[in-house]
This record gives C-alpha cells, structure tokens and sequence, in this order.
C-alpha cells in the first residue's frame, strides 16, 4: 500500500481536496490495519481521516511551491592507481 501514495506536492500545481482526502483516508487505513471500521470504531476512524487532511491541506499551504528537482549528484571517478 504504501508504495501507491500519491505525492501531494508538485511543480503542476495545488492537490485538490478530494487528494487530500484521498491520502488521508489511505494513512488511516494503513496506521489501523483497518480497510473498513467496524460500526463501534466508525466515527473514531472518521474523525481521524478529517483531521490528518486538514492538517495536509494546512501543511501544503504553508510550504513553498514545488521547484524542480536537484539533479542527482554526480560521483567522482575513481582514481587510477599505481
């Protein structure tokens, strides 16, 4: 599951509230081991999806714009020995 998660912050622009959602939904199932609550832990589940992606949505909105990414570091050649 985790190799599925969906980078929120990129250069072509905002997440929507619908990816926010998203990514919050999957970050509680994957912390509960829960796909889907039981009705008792229903509401504790929801309430938790709602406050990670608002604490996303503030978090994106505090932190610069994407830029493009560093290109990789270049390696030096080995030195010949003698």
């Amino acid at each position: 599951m985790c190799r599925s998660i969906k980078r929120l912050r990129v250069m072509t622009g905002a997440a929507s509230a619908e990816e926010i959602q998203a990514a919050a939904l999957q970050y509680v199932r994957k912390v509960s081991g829960f796909r889907a609550p039981s009705r008792a832990n229903q509401p504790a589940f929801d309430r938790a999806v709602a406050e990670i992606a608002a604490s996303t949505a503030t978090l994106l909105a505090a932190l610069p714009p994407a830029t493009t990414p560093a290109p990789p570091p270049r390696r030096r050649a080995p030195s010949p020995t003698a």
